[in-house]
């Protein structure tokens, strides 16, 4: 905000920042950095269960058609031509990731894959999904309206607490920001099926960079089909390397001035 020559209209003492990263992670003990994280699952997601390898293949064949990249283009990754066998060729995932990496630059590939890693383990895995909604949940005050303010894997956790785990809660969200938000990838999409707008939000308002490929689609009725449509912001400049960044998105004036105004106003 104060980039944006705008003053925090409440206490900082009012704002929650739930942490999740250690629910997340189930290897934390040998935690890595994040290029070395997305270097394993691109690599030994081969040996993994089954149901990770389909979802990380539907959601990588989907960027790939998205992105406009052929099958000409994944076959110039390597000296092999590589034939695509649905979920089992898992070398083609890899190709199609280093593929992405090659066009457009900023690592996109390993954006791909921790997110849909990430994404994958909290809609599937009950025991993580448990803990994150738990530590979530108990940041959301009743009875007060509450700015929710999502990123990337945020976006699906806050969606589907408000949409799907809200019976009972007294909660008021005048406002609903999601930046970077994956929610209209189709295994994503259909993973939190079926969607609707959340009883208790007033406004949603999504922002995306169009170079981000986390954030494949705006959340517009093509792709996240609900009623009130979702604002969406397509024109973000995000200046992170892999155009996915949170800063990047907090800093763009428009998403300043809104969380700003509701803050403010509502």
């Amino acid at each position: 905000m104060a980039r944006s020559g705008l003053e925090l209209p409440i206490a900082e003492s009012d704002i929650r920042f739930p942490y999740y990263g250690d629910a997340l992670f189930d290897r934390v003990e040998d935690m890595k950095p994040p290029a070395q994280m997305a270097d394993v699952i691109m690599r030994g997601a081969a040996d993994g269960a089954a149901a990770f390898r389909a979802f990380t293949h539907a959601v990588v064949a989907e960027a790939v058609a998205q992105l406009g990249i052929s099958e000409g283009d994944i076959d110039d990754t390597g000296s092999e031509t590589v034939i695509r066998r649905g979920i089992a060729n898992w070398e083609w995932v890899q190709r199609a990731l280093a593929t992405i990496d090659r066009k457009i630059p900023g690592a996109s590939g390993r954006s791909i894959a921790l997110a849909t890693e990430d994404v994958y383990k909290y809609l599937k895995k009950d025991s993580i999904a448990r803990v994150i909604d738990d530590g979530v949940g108990a940041a959301m005050a009743e009875d007060t309206p509450i700015v929710v303010v999502s990123h990337s894997l945020g976006t699906v956790v806050a969606y589907k607490m408000l949409a799907k785990l809200a019976a009972g809660r007294r909660w008021k969200v005048p406002l609903f920001v999601t930046l970077g938000s994956p929610l209209g990838i189709t295994a994503i999409r259909d993973g939190l099926a079926p969607i609707g707008h959340p009883p208790m939000v007033g406004r949603w308002f999504n922002a995306m960079d169009p170079r981000d490929v986390v954030a494949l689609y705006p959340l517009d009725r093509a792709n996240f089909e609900i009623d009130p449509e979702i604002e969406n912001k397509t024109d973000v400049d995000n200046f992170t390397d892999n155009r996915h960044g949170i800063a990047g998105y907090l800093e763009d004036a428009v998403v300043a001035r809104r969380i700003h105004d509701a803050l403010e106003n509502d």
